[in-house]
């Protein structure tokens, strides 16, 4: 692990110690404050109210975010990967809940989330680091309703052996309908997604394809698992189809 890899890891983590700090603040202080209204001589129901909603904050607060982490070694140069990630309207070809992101410059970027039953979640986003075959990481911007952070390193492997690819993802989902279709999209683990989009983009480094199930064979399914499917099969998407020759027209054009 770099170092500036690691001051970032612990940037991160003293903000989630504040933000510890922070919810047992509002929790000690919201019951202080509910106890002293309700023991008066004369109850104050307002004020009461005001502290149970102080800890009721305090206790929710922070308890909603996920995070993922996943390596990879590719057996590439980190030139090579670097291009094809830093080309962020590349993504949907390897990452699979991306319907598409759209370059806008000077950094920033729109991103669209794709999950069952055709149900999408957007967002914009801007690059917070950009250092060219190392590091690359970016965020949401300020007015979108999906609060994400993403960042990934590219280092050569011992022995000139590739590349070791390691992606880290951060993201707050909303409240609400948006919540639910966030949950549809990155699942209930999303370290697994992060790691089969990597994966699936090692594949197509090294292969120049993705791999995927469709027409092969599997095991008996139940009907509800079958009308599923039968709804919303797995599917290349539009952009999979070209990946082998993009890729290695990159790899002319280096």
């Amino acid at each position: 692990m770099s170092r500036e890899t690691e001051m970032r890891r612990n940037a991160r983590d003293g903000g989630s110690q504040a933000e510890t700090l922070q919810r047992w603040g509002m929790l000690l202080g919201g019951g202080a404050l509910t106890v002293y209204a309700l023991t008066r001589r004369r109850p104050g129901i307002a004020l009461a109210a005001a502290g149970g909603l102080l800890a009721y904050r305090g206790a929710t607060l922070g308890t909603t975010k996920f995070r993922a982490r996943a390596s990879f070694a590719i057996n590439c140069e980190p030139e090579t990967a670097f291009r094809m990630w830093r080309g962020l309207e590349n993504l949907p070809i390897f990452m699979r809940h991306l319907e598409s992101v759209r370059e806008r410059g000077d950094g920033r970027s729109e991103w669209t989330a794709i999950g069952p039953m055709g149900k999408r979640l957007r967002w914009n986003a801007e690059i917070t680091e950009d250092r060219e075959n190392e590091f690359l990481a970016w965020r949401s911007t300020q007015d979108s309703d999906f609060q994400n952070w993403g960042s990934v390193e590219f280092r050569r492997a011992p022995g000139n052996r590739g590349t070791i690819v390691t992606a880290e993802m951060e993201y707050a989902p909303p409240g609400g309908a948006l919540g639910k279709v966030a949950a549809a999209i990155f699942g209930k683990d999303p370290e697994f997604t992060m790691r089969e989009d990597l994966r699936r983009f090692k594949a197509l480094l090294e292969m120049r394809e993705i791999p995927t199930t469709e027409g092969q064979p599997h095991g008996p399914r139940s009907a509800v698992m079958s009308a599923v499917h039968a709804v919303y099969p797995e599917r290349r998407k539009p952009t999979e189809y070209s990946a082998g020759e993009r890729v290695a027209a990159q790899r002319r054009a280096s």
